[in-house]
């Protein structure tokens, strides 16, 4: 039987180390964010959070390896967990780093597991290079194939939300970017994060059937993946939209599309050039 599992904390600006940590507590059992709300981050750290809580929420639940999120309300402490009839987790986990003489007593005190996972493990990047099932699947029903491609450098809400309308299409692939053609295309000082932290991040997103990294060059990168996968569809939001790309879809029989870039209703527009040193 799984055990139920907790993880606390702000999850402000998710990176691949929050979601390796999410990967390791997943491995234990059912894993429940208790997301800590604009207010709590506040009175915790003493100013507000980079990203609202609805977006930090958003993203979250996009991940592969949380089941649920539930947003906690100040008071807040940080080596306690909230007291409610609802939560009776089997298993609290946390960084190695962040575990206090508190929190024990705490878990000694209700009667839950405490976990730490080394800092360490959470570096260890794993490529993406599994085929996961896609969820909007019915069981017995043959999907198309859907590639989209880019660089996801700072991955945000707004590349969550272009993977979630893309994947109603059908089974995606995505192909990112390797790091000598991202240079490339974009300059000097490109990308901010490698390939494989790239690609890793992708790969977590519950919308994404896998992640593979490009072999090619130019604009059309994703070339030679686009041949190994077969794709029906090559989806672009406008910014990914090139000539170059609509001529080798029309070549080789792909259907091309053009989605408006729109972020979740209620969130902020994101894009990863004006995050860079956000």
């Amino acid at each position: 039987m799984m055990e139920s599992i907790v993880v606390t904390g702000s999850f402000d600006d998710v990176r691949s180390q929050h979601v390796r940590f999410l990967e390791e507590a997943a491995g234990l059992g059912e894993v429940v964010v208790l997301l800590w709300s604009d207010k709590a981050i506040e009175s915790i750290q003493g100013r507000p959070p980079k990203f609202p809580e609805a977006e930090r929420r958003y993203l979250l639940e996009a991940v592969r390896y949380v089941d649920r999120v539930e947003l906690v309300q100040p008071p807040v402490f940080v080596d306690e967990l909230p007291q409610s009839a609802a939560l009776k987790p089997d298993v609290w986990v946390c960084e190695e780093s962040d575990i206090t003489p508190s929190k024990q007593a705490f878990c000694e005190k209700t009667g839950v597991r405490l976990v730490g996972i080394n800092d360490r493990v959470l570096k260890w990047i794993r490529l993406a290079s599994q085929i996961y099932e896609n969820p909007n699947r019915t069981a017995g029903q043959t999907r198309k194939k859907v590639v989209v491609t880019g660089c996801y450098d700072w991955f945000h809400s707004g590349h969550v939300r272009f993977f979630e309308e893309v994947s109603e299409l059908g089974d995606l692939y995505v192909v990112v970017g390797n790091d000598a053609n991202v240079e490339h295309l974009k300059g000097e000082g490109h990308p901010m994060f490698n390939e494989q932290e790239r690609c890793y991040m992708v790969g977590a997103v519950r919308y994404v059937t896998q992640a593979l990294i490009s072999s090619g060059w130019g604009w059309l990168d994703a070339e030679p993946e686009i041949h190994r996968i077969k794709p029906d569809i090559y989806a672009v939001n406008e910014d990914g939209h090139k000539p170059i790309k609509s001529e080798f879809c029309a070549k080789h029989g792909i259907e091309y599309k053009i989605l408006e870039r729109r972020p979740k209703p209620g969130l902020p527009k994101r894009q990863s050039t004006k995050l860079r040193g956000y």
